[in-house]
């Protein structure tokens, strides 16, 4: 517990085998962490195994693989169920770092924001940390395409550690959204659509050949994702269009 709030962290895993324990340990070592909720997405590795091995954690298999964004979907419906008042989602690749878990409550426990992500861009630690240049450019432009059309002003969309308030949670429908990684992007727009500030925390970030990550040919797919997104928002904001994505508040 922590302010008297349930801290649930959740790990969407796809063949994490090699840095799923090394991101639970620093997970609990934060010290405010009641519970972990690991989701494997029908990986080829031990990652299953491992993650059934440590304490204090809860695993789910799918069966077949279903995509990240069905992955999330698992994760954020089992923390909902388990009582979680704010839920942390950190990557068990090991690409963010755990320490900033107490920061990120924080500013939820005390009803100052109900999202809030660990940006990479902030501070500069992208480049620094090894992310390739071509995507740090693809970064930029669809984080500055995202913030024109959607009204916003983030350092960037495409994160993945962040942390959310039940209330928020419980009020996006979720279930609408991509199967697939775009899922990231359409949450986030959600969040904006219903009118929340969303916060961010300067986040170290690491890129080494065991930690995942999106091909190429999957990340242009997911570029377009993100600009159809955006779009979308924008005239369904104008009345232009009506998206199950945006319904009306």
């Amino acid at each position: 517990m922590f302010r008297g709030k349930k801290i649930i962290v959740v790990m969407p895993a796809y063949n994490a085998a090699k840095t799923l324990e090394m991101t639970y340990r620093e997970v609990m070592a934060q010290e405010i962490v009641d519970h972990v909720i690991v989701v494997d997405d029908a990986s080829r590795d031990e990652t299953t195994c491992i993650a059934r091995g440590l304490p204090h954690v809860t695993v789910f298999a799918h069966a077949r693989n279903l995509g990240y964004g069905a992955n999330q979907k698992t994760c954020y419906r089992m923390a909902l169920e388990q009582g979680g008042d704010i839920i942390v989602m950190v990557h068990p690749d090991y690409q963010y770092t755990p320490k900033l878990i107490p920061a990120m409550a924080t500013l939820i426990a005390n009803e100052l924001y109900h999202c809030v992500l660990g940006s990479r861009i902030l501070g500069g630690y992208a480049l620094k940390g090894g992310m390739p240049l071509w995507r740090y450019l693809a970064n930029r432009f669809l984080t500055c395409a995202g913030n024109i059309l959607m009204g916003a002003k983030l350092s960037e969309y495409h994160t993945g550690y962040r942390a959310f308030s039940r209330k928020i949670l419980e009020q996006l429908p979720l279930d609408r959204n991509s199967d697939d990684f775009v899922f990231d992007n359409q949450m986030l727009a959600q969040i904006l659509w219903l009118g929340y500030t969303i916060a961010e925390v300067s986040c170290p970030t690491r890129y080494f050949a065991e930690g995942s990550s999106i091909n190429f040919r999957r990340s242009v797919k997911y570029g377009f994702g993100c600009l159809q997104t955006a779009l979308t928002f924008r005239l369904a904001r104008a009345g232009l269009l009506k998206s199950s994505l945006f319904p009306s508040v």
